[in-house]
């Protein structure tokens, strides 16, 4: 497993080893021991979650204000733009944001701690998202930045009007936002 830094430490991609021949391919998506020596973080997942979604949907940016969750993320279908936004106020990213491509092809996965914001939009045709959380899904502390904020300036990469749930729509800016201490 290789392991690649992003412009925020806490928040890293996943590159597996893949072990391709005329039959098709194998890797290990996950090892607990691998994942606690790369990111000295002992996580424990306690839930997967696993979404289909058609070109242009975008979704996020989701948080637990608390029983906040830890993801590690994977496409298994089709290509996503994966981002996380820091959202604790005593960090010095605070604000900050990263993006990633995660495709079937590449097989990357990107770690995003607790205290950050998390969305994707599907760039290709349609996408299968795959994610282990640290926490359970508690709707009544998650909330939701807003996907526009001009204040977080995201390019998502999309080539129409992203497709919105009406909760991603009603998200907040990051300056009203309820965030981490």
């Amino acid at each position: 497993m290789n392991v690649l830094p992003t412009e925020i430490p806490d928040v890293l991609i996943f590159e597996p080893r893949v072990f391709e021949d005329d039959r098709g391919f194998f890797f290990e998506s996950f090892n607990e021991q691998v994942f606690t020596d790369k990111t000295g973080v002992a996580a424990q997942f306690v839930q997967d979650n696993h979404s289909r979604s058609c070109q242009n949907v975008l979704r996020g940016l989701h948080y637990q204000i608390q029983q906040p969750q830890g993801k590690l993320v994977r496409a298994i279908t089709g290509t996503i733009l994966d981002v996380a936004v820091d959202i604790r106020r005593q960090s010095p990213t605070f604000g900050q944001w990263v993006s990633c491509y995660l495709t079937a092809d590449n097989k990357r996965m990107l770690w995003v701690p607790a205290g950050f914001a998390h969305g994707f939009a599907v760039i290709s045709e349609v996408a299968e998202v795959l994610y282990k959380a640290t926490d359970y899904y508690a709707p009544q502390f998650e909330r939701c930045l807003l996907w526009n904020d001009p204040d977080l300036a995201i390019d998502w990469a999309l080539k129409a009007e992203p497709l919105l749930s009406a909760k991603d729509h009603a998200g907040k800016p990051l300056k009203l936002a309820e965030v981490y201490p």
